[in-house]
């Protein structure tokens, strides 16, 4: 009888080794099935921390009768090709519980902290974060786009917690994120053309703006969609003086200006648009909208798919995760944040793998910016003249079994480029030029 149970507590410690969980891979490196461009790039990545002060700015959540006036602290994370990596860096985060009390959390990353930036000259991209959100949830795409050759800057907009419920708490990001995202893009401009560290590889003359959810109504608005003058009200008068027709309303537009990406953006509060006239019709700027079809949050159609077809005046392209929910641009949840349905519903989605969701979209902005930032028209065939439909796209000749290799695209297949066949299901991408 002692034998046996030697052998069975032998055995139950055997299983509980095997099944133990891995460590946790960063989430900037995708798995062995992301497509083609997911993968990181070939620049080890540095990352630095910073923090930006903005003079004498109204504050919606403070003050009577009027915000009060005071300087804007604005704490930034700035990735970047580096000369040398080093052991990979763990973030430190948290987002707000169902209580209002926040729950911390960490990340792993493969960025090197404070590691010698490489020379040369990259382009500048900003990265805005969601309602509530911070900058350490994005680092799986800043990691991966620093790594391809991208200094990428993503300040932390320290927003009230989304649970309260008081009259002016969703009025400050409201009124903040076009503003925030407008001054980082001009004030890290400046420094990069003065050689400041850690931009001085930034080149402020070819940028790009990213932006999910709040973050992608941010960008949108700074690539020039004029504000609607309803949201001078809303956010206690803040945002009057740059809504269409007010005095600084050209000042919202950032320069130099290559591309957009806008991550589940918010594109209406309630019935409102938040844009006048031609709205995002405004934007000139070549822009790749990814969104969930059952994105109840911002709405797909109307919503995003909405301002995908009326963006007439640029080139533009369209993800849809079929299926998916709101959740699909952080990172997926770590222990600490499965504790709760609250918790855990920040991050996961109902039906989508997150490590899946990252690494497609990794896929898409990488050829994207490539080709629309960098000018590499190679990446032209990942974007143009895919077959809309995912499921609908054949290989013929293809060996038999599980085959890793990725599509080579058209002529030869309409599965999508750089896609493995069986991983090629359940979503679709559109593109319409400017017209």
């Amino acid at each position: 009888m002692r034998k046996w149970t030697r052998a069975l507590t032998a055995a139950a410690a055997a299983a509980a080794l095997i099944g133990a969980a891995p460590p946790a891979e960063p989430p900037s490196r995708p798995g062995v099935d992301a497509p083609e461009l997911a993968r990181l790039g070939a620049d080890p990545v540095g990352v630095a921390d910073l923090e930006l002060v903005q003079l004498a700015q109204p504050n919606v959540l403070k003050g009577q009768d009027r915000p009060i006036v005071e300087d804007r602290h604005l704490p930034l994370k700035v990735w970047y090709p580096a000369t040398r990596s080093g052991p990979g860096t763990i973030y430190r985060t948290a987002l707000s519980g169902e209580t209002g009390v926040d729950v911390p959390f960490t990340i792993p990353g493969v960025a090197t902290p404070d590691a010698p930036p490489r020379s040369g000259r990259f382009p500048l991209v900003i990265l805005a974060h969601g309602y509530g959100n911070t900058p350490e949830l994005l680092a799986w795409l800043g990691e991966n786009l620093a790594s391809k050759g991208y200094v990428v800057v993503a300040p932390a907009f320290r927003d009230p917690p989304i649970s309260d419920r008081s009259a002016f708490a969703f009025a400050g990001p409201l009124s903040r994120r076009p503003l925030d995202i407008a001054f980082v893009a001009a004030e890290v401009q400046r420094r990069a053309r003065a050689g400041q560290a850690p931009f001085a590889a930034a080149d402020p003359d070819s940028t790009a703006l990213i932006g999910y959810s709040m973050g992608g109504y941010g960008v949108l608005t700074a690539a020039g969609a004029p504000l609607d003058p309803w949201l001078g009200g809303t956010t206690r008068g803040v945002l009057a003086p740059y809504a269409a027709g007010g005095a600084n309303a050209d000042s919202l537009e950032v320069a130099h200006l290559k591309a957009v990406v806008a991550i589940a953006p918010a594109v209406r509060l309630q019935d409102k648009g938040l844009w006048a006239g031609a709205g995002v019709a405004a934007v000139t700027a070549p822009t790749l909208f990814i969104v969930g079809s059952q994105d109840h949050v911002v709405g797909y159609d109307p919503g995003v798919r909405t301002a995908f077809d009326q963006q007439v005046h640029a080139p533009r392209y369209l993800l849809t995760f079929k299926e998916a929910g709101h959740s699909i641009a952080l990172s997926g949840a770590p222990a600490e944040m499965r504790r709760t349905f609250w918790d855990i519903d920040w991050l996961e989605d109902a039906v989508w793998r997150k490590d899946r969701l990252l690494a497609v979209q990794t896929h898409f902005i990488t050829a994207f910016l490539d080709r629309y930032v960098k000018g590499d028209a190679a990446k032209a065939s990942y974007l143009d003249g895919l077959v809309p439909d995912s499921d609908a796209g054949v290989w013929p000749g293809l060996p038999r079994g599980r085959f890793a290799g990725f599509s080579p695209g058209a002529p030869s297949a309409t599965v999508w480029k750089g896609f493995q066949p069986s991983k090629a299901t359940g979503m679709m991408f559109e593109h319409k030029p400017a017209s």
